[in-house]
Order: structure tokens, then C-alpha cells, then sequence
């Protein structure tokens, strides 16, 4: 990951190097290896392990050891204050070095798992007594899940077989390697490893210290200790009075920040809250027409087609706004009955121009219906003449996802039993929003998120955020898909160079504390990574999240 195939980014890292808490003396933090001096002494501490105390490699004057996979391997250490004491490499790369010395490995080995080696398990004398070993497995196999390994082999010291079975390798195949330095194929299933991380995460008296990761996700986002403590109040009944005012106040909040009419909320995630608006769309008749610059709008057309809506379709290239241009003409020619688009497109952090949108549609007689997941709750949003927006309770409300909302401007269809009852939203409108069993947890959290609360001034933060962010990426060299003026507020999606992995990025910014969205399909397709400032994180975070990034692709 170190060799780019086109300009790297700038890479100087600041003088006092990440902002990450300091370990505190005699205390142990399990990271992933990324500064040179780190690699220094990984390479001193692979000698005297190696050469030294197991006689594998010839000795050298320099007292260093280069693994021959260096540049493949990603290192798990343990620190303990500036100074390495344990460590362990992880490589994805066949032939492992095992092949070499078992013919036919996967002749042993489970079918159908996607496989890693660990290599170079090495621990300083002076900590083979205590519990280390279990705190460095934790970390090896987060960063394989992060990954998407499920099973790891290794060659064992037969010197520790016993430790070894201990934290969870089950030996396999005959020994090999030399006399002196003899090894034990072993291997490391994902039930077995998440026993140990169970284990780990279980017992406070592990000398295993790091501050909590922070979260770059577009959801679910950080939230408060009000929200979290909301979310543990005793739970209540869905038909009780007082279950019944919070919800009709959560109601009243949320139309006051949109301009709204009415809004309904459901059990779900904004995907159901989008297959409520196409069941409406389908009782309404018309054709429609809508709008795509990337995944949740092509995500739009699915849910129309699922219900064989009638409509057409206006694309642009994922990154770009809107064409609207290409709208308006359009409009002009198909007469559509309604207009369904995404304001802020999550996948590429572009921001659509509503405003226009909405004016195009209003001198046409168009109804206008509106996918506001990501921008709620990030920049202003004014749904008072807008029939149909979607939002969702995680995101830019930052409360716990699990909730549904679907705005609208008037009454809703009655469906004449057409609709499954759990997409018909006059059913909602009618029994005062709870027609069905609802979570009086996550209406108090999401009551929390919204109150009392300057939305100006949280919109002002948000976006403030988003340019510092998007500007220090820059300046480090990194492309962001959005171009500067249509950039959106809470999230920067970056676009990587071929000759990284976006998963790997990403998990190796996970072992430095900071969690960025990667997993998604269209974000691996694309070698994409995602930040999102939803939750405003400090500008200590963000500068801290800069370095490890330019740590980890340079």
C-alpha cells in the first residue's frame, strides 16, 4: 500500500505525529503498526526472536530482521508507551508461507472460507507471563473481520503448543520445519477467535488500554449521553397516555423543523419509509418521473419498479449533481404527475438542488416527493409544499436508527385494502401515528436528539466541518468524488487509488481508532472510502483521522 500507481497524497505527518490519546506508563495499546519507528523495531524484535532465541534465520551485524513479505504483511503490535513489546503479522496473500512448507494446504483446511496467515507472533521476554496474548488476538482479528477473512492458519512454535490451544489454534497436518526451529500447522476459526475477543472484551483486568474508537459512519452515528440514556429508560406501553404525548411531541418537533403538514413514524429504516412513498405513488395513478446521480437514487427506481409505478428516468454520472437541464426537458415533454429525487445523494456526499427542483415542478403542477434521509437534520430542509419526504431517525438527527419517517403534505390515500398494512400510511394518519406495536425506547431517544436544540447553529457545525475536512484531504492530495460547490453537508466520500484497497484503508484506520464507512457494495466496487461529520466530531478527531489516513497510504 505504500507504492502508489499515481501521485500519492502528501504525507507529512504533524510534528507530535496522530492525536491519539497517549498511552499511559507501564499500560499496553494494541494498534496497527504505521509509524517508522514502529517498523524499526518490529524488524529488531523479528531478529531476536527469530535469530536470536529461534535459530530460522542466519545472523546478521545489524541485529535487524526484514520479513520477506514485508510490504504484504499488516502489523498488529502492542505498545507499551513508545516501546514495542508484542506483535503479530497479518498477510492475505497466497502462497502463504505455509504452502511452502505443507504441499496441498487446503486439503486440510474448511472449504468455502476466504483464508489470511498470521505470521511473526513475537513477544518481549519480560511479557510472556502476563495476559497480553489475548488482547493481540482481539486486534488480529478485528482487523481480519474488518477484512472479511473467517479463517486464519499459522505456523506454530511447537515450543508453545499449549498457549497456542489456549487462545482458540486447533493444529493440523504434520510439523514442519527444521530441527531447532520446528512448527505446527495450526489454525484459527472465527468461533473460536470471537470466544477469545469475548473474553477479552469481558475481563477488566486485561492491561489492554485505548480510548474508544471514534466513529466516522453516515449511520449509525455517535450520539449523545442523553440519547443513550433515553434509549435505557423502562419500557412502556405503545397505548399508554404517556407513550402517546411523547409521540405526538416527537411529531410536532419534526414538523417544525421541515415546515411539514404531517409526518408518520415507523418502526424501520428510511428503506421502509421509501417503500411507503411508492405504495402511495401506486394508489395515486400517473406516471412519474425520477431522478439518479447515485446508489439511493438508483435505489428510488428499485422500490418504483417493485411497484410497477409508471415513470421515466433522468440519470447523471455518479459524483455530478443533477442535471437539470436534462429535467426540464424532461418534465416538458412527459408531463409526469410527480418527481421522486434524492436532496443529498449519500454515496458520493453530493448535495441536488431542491430548491430549483421544486420550483421547476410548481410552475408545471408537479408533485414533488423528496429522499431526505441524509440531509435532515444536516442543512436546513423546507418540506411545506413538498407531497412525499422520507427521513430516518439515525443520521442527522442523531438518535438511534430503527425509525421510520415519512412526511406528507395532506391526507393520505386510503388504499381500499391494497396496500399490506404495514405500508399503508393512512392507516398510521388515522390511529393518531401507532396503529401497531411501537418502541417507546427509541421514540425517548429520538425525543432526546431533538431537544432542546438550536438547529441554526448545529447546521453551521456540521457544515463548517464537512470544509475543514474536505480542504485538509486536499491539501494531503486526496480526491473527494463531490466537486467543492456541490459538495453536501455531513459526509466526504473519498475516492482511492487503484493500488489500494478501501476495505484495507479502512481497517487499518479502525486499528488507529477511527472507524470510516467502507463496507457498503458501491463503496468496495468503487474503492471508495466514506467520512461523515454527522455527529460533529472535534477538529482534534478530524486531524487525527487525516494523519492516519496519510499514514496508511503512504
Amino acid at each position: 500500500m505504500r507504492d502508489l500507481a499515481h501521485p500519492p497524497p502528501s504525507c507529512e505527518t504533524a510534528p507530535d505525529g496522530p492525536r491519539l490519546a497517549p498511552a499511559r506508563p507501564s499500560r499496553i495499546r494494541i494498534k496497527t503498526a504505521s509509524e517508522p519507528w514502529e517498523f524499526e523495531q518490529i524488524h529488531r524484535l523479528n531478529y531476536r526472536t527469530f535469530v536470536d532465541e529461534i535459530p530460522q534465520h542466519q545472523a546478521n551485524a545489524d541485529g535487524v530482521l526484514v520479513d520477506r513479505f514485508d510490504r504484504e504483511n499488516t502489523y498488529i503490535i502492542a505498545l507499551d508507551g513508545r516501546r514495542l513489546v508484542a506483535m503479530m503479522a497479518v498477510r492475505g496473500t497466497r502462497p502463504f508461507s505455509l504452502d511452502a512448507k505443507l504441499p496441498d494446504l487446503d486439503a486440510y483446511l474448511p472449504a468455502g472460507r476466504r483464508l489470511c496467515e498470521f505470521r511473526l507472533l513475537a513477544v518481549e521476554p519480560a511479557h510472556r507471563a502476563g495476559r497480553l496474548l489475548q488482547p493481540l488476538i482481539e486486534g488480529v482479528w478485528r482487523h481480519c473481520e474488518s477484512c472479511g477473512y473467517d479463517l486464519a492458519v499459522m505456523s506454530g512454535t511447537t515450543r508453545q503448543l499449549k498457549l497456542y490451544a489456549h487462545l482458540g489454534f486447533v493444529p493440523f497436518g504434520p510439523i514442519v520445519g527444521t530441527p531447532g526451529a520446528e512448527y505446527q500447522p495450526m489454525m484459527l476459526t472465527r468461533a473460536a477467535a470471537q470466544t477469545v475477543v469475548r473474553k477479552v472484551v469481558g475481563d477488566a483486568a486485561l492491561p489492554l488500554t485505548s480510548r474508544a474508537a471514534v466513529t466516522f459512519l453516515p449511520g449509525p452515528v455517535a450520539v449523545g449521553p442523553r440519547v443513550q440514556a433515553a434509549l435505557g429508560e423502562a419500557a412502556a406501553s405503545h397505548r399508554s397516555a404517556a407513550f402517546g404525548e411523547q409521540f405526538a411531541a416527537v411529531q410536532a418537533r419534526l414538523r417544525a423543523l421541515t415546515g411539514a403538514a404531517h409526518v408518520q413514524l415507523l418502526l424501520g429504516s428510511g428503506t421502509l419509509a421509501n417503500d411507503v412513498v411508492a405504495a402511495q405513488l401506486s394508489l395515486h395513478g400517473g406516471s412519474g418521473l425520477i431522478l439518479s446521480n447515485g446508489e439511493f437514487g438508483d435505489r428510488l427506481i428499485d422500490h418504483a419498479r417493485r411497484f410497477a409505478l409508471r415513470f421515466s428516468d433522468v440519470r447523471t454520472s455518479w459524483g455530478r449533481p443533477l442535471d437539470l437541464a436534462a429535467v426540464e426537458r424532461r418534465l416538458d415533454a412527459d408531463t409526469p404527475a410527480w418527481l421522486w429525487f434524492v436532496q443529498l445523494e449519500t454515496s458520493t456526499g453530493v448535495l441536488n438542488d431542491a430548491a430549483a427542483l421544486q420550483a421547476m415542478c410548481a410552475r408545471r403542477g408537479v408533485a414533488v416527493c423528496i429522499d431526505a434521509i441524509s440531509s435532515l437534520g444536516n442543512l436546513p430542509i423546507d418540506l411545506r409544499h413538498v407531497q412525499f419526504a422520507t427521513g430516518a431517525s439515525g443520521k442527522g438527527l442523531r438518535a438511534f436508527p430503527g425509525i421510520a419517517l415519512v412526511f406528507h403534505d395532506s391526507g393520505a390515500a386510503p388504499s381500499g385494502g391494497r396496500l399490506p398494512r404495514y405500508l399503508d400510511l393512512e392507516m398510521y394518519a388515522r390511529d393518531r401515528g401507532v396503529p401497531f406495536t411501537h418502541s417507546s425506547n427509541l421514540i425517548a431517544a429520538l425525543d432526546a436528539a431533538l431537544r432542546p436544540e438550536d438547529w441554526a447553529t448545529r447546521f453551521a457545525a456540521v457544515a463548517a466541518q464537512t470544509r475543514w475536512l474536505r480542504a485538509g484531504l486536499e491539501r494531503r492530495g486526496f480526491v473527494c468524488v463531490a466537486a467543492p460547490e456541490h459538495q453536501g453537508a455531513g459526509i466526504v466520500t473519498i475516492a482511492l487509488p487503484s493500488s489500494m484497497r478501501s476495505t484495507e484503508v479502512a481497517a487499518a484506520l479502525e486499528g488507529e481508532g477511527f472507524v470510516v464507512a467502507a463496507h457498503s457494495a458501491y463503496l468496495v466496487d468503487r474503492n471508495w472510502i466514506q467520512v461523515s461529520v454527522m455527529a460533529s466530531p472535534s477538529r482534534d478527531d478530524l486531524r487525527g483521522l487525516i494523519d492516519a489516513l496519510c499514514r496508511t497510504a503512504c
